[in-house]
């Protein structure tokens, strides 16, 4: 599927859905539990209430306050890695950021937080092939119940945070259902966590690799805005998006039938020709670079503003307190066919002459 394919079908929430399954996972079972209860598996009126509830929360200024948290606690970390002979880039630095943002955002009790993460992967996809489905089952399940438990808590006592505006919120007059704040609470922590970490672990090992765009990047010869977003394209954290055909309709040549799942392959989209000049090239220059990391249309990512900031923290700190990054072993990947990403990253941060650890 080319770049436009995608790009058209994003768009068209006419004659594709995601109310059966937005992921291969669900559209092959025929179905998604959480259809029309959960944002990213409903469309129509119900989606766009919805959508306005939660967008409040996540406007560039509702997350001002939670910005400069992102950026001083990545440059602890990434001060911290530095002063270490060697670190896991996946465990020790990127899943320590995003999950205390939504953390933050969500007020999550900090020693609840580590436990989180270990959930969010587990869900989504193993480190290898023996991973199985019953342990994703079982620790989606321990995510939802925590955040059962967590509505019911801000019922009472409601606060300024997520998950209070979801628990006491209202659409057409009438509060959201448990399943609805649940589900969306899961959708959060799934969206913001996992995209976020995977795009700053390859972001690192990219400019471990790719020695002259480091020299163009920590020289200055390209900024902060573009590095973000070719990082975002190079590594494309969610491979796809999933729909399903409402219609009989054609696609790129194609003759797509009424019920047919279509599979929108961001990856395929990001590294189109027709589109990208010499795609396979880290350029961190790159400009137009209109990927499609976070989808498009209707279903664009809500966290979209919060993992482009997670990332330019993550760049920013590496090219102010680190003059060299070595990979110092293999790292391991993400057994998914849906996330792409590691789980482990081995690195060793070499650090400026003058030690910047402090800074």
């Amino acid at each position: 599927m080319r770049y436009r394919d995608v790009v058209d079908v994003y768009r068209d929430s006419d004659r594709f859905t995601s109310t059966r399954g937005n992921v291969l996972a669900t559209l092959l079972q025929g179905h998604d539990s959480a259809s029309g209860q959960m944002l990213a598996v409903s469309d129509g009126p119900r989606h766009r209430a919805t959508r306005a509830l939660l967008l409040k929360s996540f406007t560039p200024k509702a997350l001002a306050p939670v910005i400069s948290k992102v950026h001083a606690r990545t440059r602890r970390l990434i001060a911290q890695a530095v002063d270490r002979d060697e670190v896991d880039f996946a465990t020790d630095v990127a899943d320590q950021i995003p999950i205390n943002t939504i953390g933050d955002l969500m007020n999550v009790p900090e020693y609840d937080r580590p436990q989180l993460v270990n959930w969010n992967t587990m869900s989504l996809a193993s480190d290898g092939a023996g991973g199985g489905e019953l342990d994703e089952i079982l620790a989606r399940n321990e995510i939802l119940m925590y955040f059962a438990d967590l509505a019911e808590h801000r019922r009472r006592e409601p606060g300024d945070d997520v998950v209070s505006a979801l628990a006491n919120g209202t659409i057409d007059g009438e509060p959201l259902t448990e399943d609805e704040i649940v589900l969306n609470c899961y959708s959060l922590v799934l969206g913001a966590e996992q995209s976020s970490r995977m795009s700053s672990i390859g972001g690192v090992l990219a400019l471990a690799e790719n020695h002259d765009e480091w020299r163009r990047f920590k020289d200055g010869s390209v900024g902060l805005d573009t590095a973000t977003e070719e990082i975002l394209r190079w590594t494309t954290p969610a491979m796809h998006m999933g729909r399903r055909a409402l219609t009989d309709v054609e696609i790129g040549g194609q003759a797509i039938a009424t019920d047919d799942i279509v599979t929108l392959w961001n990856t395929s989209a990001n590294f189109d020709d027709e589109v990208f000049t010499d795609p396979t090239r880290l350029d961190l220059g790159r400009k137009p670079n209109k990927h499609v990391a976070f989808g498009l249309g209707a279903h664009f990512c809500l966290g979209a503003f919060l993992g482009r900031t997670h990332l330019t923290a993550a760049l920013e700190a590496v090219r102010d307190l680190v003059r060299s990054v070595e990979v110092s072993a293999p790292p391991r990947r993400l057994f998914s066919n849906f996330v792409l990403g590691y789980t482990n990253a081995p690195v060793r941060l070499h650090g400026e002459p003058t030690g910047s650890a402090g800074q």
